[in-house]
């Protein structure tokens, strides 16, 4: 077993596909757009074979999303080392991202940084 991909529902489909393949590597397909209900979506795919899909479709809820809640916390993605954990988060502070922890070594041996990305979701950058 073995998870086939993940999903999530964004309101700037654009921007948010260009989020994960300028700073996390992905590949994006065509893009699908279903011209009756006006849904669209993206699958995004990386380099071990991960697949994130986004999708966008009219008169969707956009909540605020607090960083301790319940439900699906967020994406993780190992850069390989710490100094690339340390790199990206420069970068994506540079470009304005907030940045809410590290880079930092946690109490589980990870080392890590997260932001806050694409529409209040938080991502995590790992080594």
């Amino acid at each position: 077993m073995r998870i086939e991909h993940i999903a999530m529902y964004v309101s700037d489909l654009e921007r948010a596909k260009d989020f994960f393949v300028k700073y996390l590597g992905g590949h994006a397909n065509a893009g699908y757009h279903n011209k009756t209900t006006d849904f669209r979506s993206y699958f995004i795919t990386f380099e071990e074979g991960a697949r994130l899909e986004l999708m966008q479709k009219p008169k969707m809820w956009d909540l605020e999303k607090p960083l301790a809640r319940t439900g699906y916390a967020h994406l993780a993605f190992s850069v390989g080392s710490k100094e690339g954990v340390d790199a990206l988060t420069a970068r994506l502070q540079q470009e304005g991202f907030q940045v809410i922890s590290g880079p930092r070594t946690t109490g589980d041996g990870y080392y890590e940084s997260c932001i806050v990305a694409i529409e209040g979701n938080q991502i995590e950058i790992t080594a």
